[in-house]
């Protein structure tokens, strides 16, 4: 972070930190420093705690998808995620060659998806599946009945979600953003709930925000916002409005420099997770607050 530069009696001499530099160094120790104008001006420090799912924790609050990447690019996107949690579909779980499962580094949490599943049933079986083949107890239940709009059913979601959680499992289910439907996750023993921001693939962002911020203020787990966010921006916005973490996938897998996406979805997601942390000024709608006094116009 700094160099040494030689005074002319030889002695050594630390070079001040960059604004940017002490930024960065901040943000790797896992502190968020804030500095409040207005008042005594002395410095808060705020310790953020660890992303918690079934018992387990995290640092990273970043959930990477791994449905279409070239298999050569996924060790450097996971790497330049800083991720911790990977999605993966059964059907990519294979066993013979060319195994995705042997280009995910190790230590990395796998989180299988019932993708396909139309029905608590079926969403039940994958899973049961995905733990055999994965070594894992973590599932993310995602069922959708219909093609053309790909949206969850919350009603089946909340079946499967109490019956695999009956069984064990770390159930991290996909839903609607109804926050009724939210509650029952809970009540039916999801370790989060994961509302879709927007229509899956659609990189529209955080287009339910109304509904997300109801749940994010009434759960008592994580809320992980999932689908439809297709810029760091817009993963910024959900991390600044009180979500636990963000999944994402055709955003990074579409973009022309992966590795590179991954990254700046990561750090677009420790800004934002910083800026909620520190306390978002209040918006004030149809008249403007001076930023300093105002005594009149100079004459």
């Amino acid at each position: 972070m700094s160099a040494e530069v030689h005074t002319e009696a030889g002695a050594a001499e630390p070079t001040p930190l960059t604004p940017a530099e002490r930024a960065e160094a901040e943000r790797l120790s896992g502190a968020y420093t804030a500095h409040n104008p207005v008042g005594s001006g002395a410095y808060a420090t705020v310790e953020d705690t660890p992303l918690v799912l079934g018992g387990h924790e995290f640092t990273s609050r970043f959930i990477l998808g791994s449905g279409r990447y070239d298999l050569n690019l996924i060790k450097a996107t996971i790497e330049n995620a800083g991720t911790q949690i990977v999605t993966m579909a059964l059907r990519r779980a294979q066993t013979n060659e060319n195994s995705v499962l042997d280009y995910i580094p190790q230590g990395i949490t796998l989180l299988p998806n019932t993708s396909g599943a139309r029905t608590a049933e079926e969403a039940v079986r994958i899973a049961r599946l995905a733990r055999e083949v994965c070594q894992t107890d973590f599932v993310k239940v995602e069922i959708k009945r219909e093609e053309k709009y790909l949206l969850p059913d919350n009603a089946e979601t909340i079946k499967a979600t109490e019956i695999l959680a009956n069984e064990g499992f770390v159930v991290m289910p996909y839903m609607f953003p109804d926050p009724l439907a939210a509650h029952d996750l809970e009540e039916a023993g999801a370790a989060a709930v994961m509302p879709l921001g927007a229509m899956i693939g659609s990189n529209k962002g955080v287009r339910m925000r109304d509904f997300i911020e109801v749940i994010i203020a009434n759960a008592h787990v994580p809320v992980i916002v999932d689908a439809g966010i297709g810029r760091p921006s817009q993963a910024c916005e959900a991390m600044e409005i009180g979500a636990d973490a963000v999944m994402a996938y055709t955003a990074v897998a579409s973009a022309g420099n992966i590795p590179l996406m991954a990254r700046a979805f990561r750090d677009a997601i420790n800004a934002g997770r910083a800026a909620y942390l520190s306390g978002l000024g209040a918006v004030v709608e149809g008249h403007a607050v001076p930023s300093s006094p105002t005594t009149g116009y100079l004459r």
